[in-house]
């Protein structure tokens, strides 16, 4: 493929070691892809942070390329970490899961990654603009990004999006081209679309159905950034979507003709299935988890405003970044959420967290995506339903 000069002296070695090794993945990756050179990223952001995940062979890996000199060029943030690292006492963590989750944290700040640890980067700090190429990984960050901002990437690996951010280059290829972006499915919607939920089971269901396709929907009125943000999540976890468009709503939609020729139709007119997919069996409730992506801000205040005067009986989690937490704070939101005796965790996930370790089997959310991955990933029961319902659930300890 073609080099530029910057990018020969960084596959030569000239840039030290740690670029070294950043180009001879991206070339790796472009040979597999058949690009013909490289793009200018604008930022990454790194999948590859819990240590749940990544084990010690990861965590060496890491400090191996931070002691390399490795530093990144173009600004990155982090997927979220394995436990909220200003909390994670307070919370249960084990000691000893937490000094490497630490380790791993201080590889990647040696490296110039910021040490924001978040599946909603748009939310804290690190917004591209539309037609931007980045290099990001997470599933529904890489989602939301394509399809709600009209930025440009693929769904990068966590190796590649850190030599992605160290290079400050991408292969060009896949969802970088025009002609990529095209939706090759026209999703007909004929059901009610009332709760975030109902957005995760309708993703849920047409991610299944088209795997690593394009949609192009309709009769999605006015949708709300969270509910979009909760589709593109649930079709990465269901299926391997990375870009959808809405009529006349997402960017690229509402510029031009985003519909190949041979285009499919499919039409989903009843929800029930999705549901029927993602709940498990049983009543008793001892974990609900609210925030899958991140909760935004909008999100964690009708959270406080539904427990307001109520006390849970079973641990509530609502996840977010740092940088929304201390925002939840500023406008007095934390203190009503912990009246209750709920949690708004920051820098992880219930998916990314060992909740095995915690204790945790019984699991309610209102997130198509946490419903789809916790019972392989968190070996629990999962219940799946409305805001509402999740509440109530967490206030009586019991899925009613």
């Amino acid at each position: 493929m073609e080099l530029s000069k910057e990018e020969k002296l960084m596959f030569e070695g000239v840039r030290g070691e740690g670029a070294r090794k950043a180009m001879e993945i991206l070339v790796a990756l472009a040979e597999i892809y058949n690009a013909e050179r490289m793009i200018e990223v604008k930022s990454a952001q790194i999948a590859g942070v819990s240590y749940r995940n990544l084990g010690d062979a990861g965590l060496e890996f890491l400090e191996e390329w931070a002691a390399q000199g490795a530093k990144v060029r173009v600004p990155s943030t982090l997927n979220p970490a394995g436990m909220d690292l200003r909390n994670w006492r307070i919370l249960g963590f084990p000691e000893g899961f937490a000094e490497k989750q630490l380790r791993i944290i201080k590889a990647y700040e040696k490296m110039g990654v910021d040490p924001t640890c978040t599946c909603t980067p748009y939310l804290a700090g690190n917004l591209p603009r539309f037609g931007d190429h980045i290099a990001w990984s997470e599933s529904s960050a890489v989602s939301f990004a394509n399809s709600v901002i009209g930025a440009r990437t693929n769904r990068e690996g966590g190796p590649s999006a850190l030599a992605a951010a160290v290079a400050g280059r991408t292969p060009l290829y896949g969802l970088h081209l025009d002609e990529n972006r095209l939706a090759d499915f026209i999703v007909e919607v004929r059901c009610p679309l009332k709760s975030l939920s109902d957005f995760g089971a309708l993703g849920y269901l047409v991610g299944k159905k088209i795997s690593g396709g394009v949609p192009f929907f309709r009769g999605v009125k006015k949708p709300s950034t969270d509910r979009l943000k909760a589709l593109g999540a649930a079709m990465a976890a269901s299926g391997s979507v990375a870009l959808f468009h809405v009529d006349g709503v997402t960017p690229e939609a509402q510029k031009k003709n985003m519909l190949s020729e041979n285009a499919k139709v499919l039409v989903i007119d009843d929800l029930s299935g999705g549901y029927d997919a993602l709940n498990s069996q049983g009543e008793v409730i001892d974990f609900v988890a609210l925030g899958c992506p991140h909760a935004s801000i909008d999100e964690i205040e009708v959270i406080a405003d539904l427990l307001r005067g109520k006390r849970v009986k079973s641990t509530l989690w609502i996840t977010t970044s740092s940088a929304v937490k201390d925002l939840a704070e500023k406008r007095g939101l934390l203190n009503m959420i912990e009246e209750s005796g709920a949690h708004v965790v920051a820098d992880t996930c219930m998916i990314v967290a060992p909740i095995e370790e915690l204790g945790f089997k019984k699991m309610a959310t209102n997130a198509a995506k946490a419903a789809f991955y916790a019972p392989s990933h968190c070996k629990t029961d999962v219940r799946f339903g409305s805001l509402e319902k999740c509440i109530n659930a967490a206030v009586s300890g019991r899925w009613e």
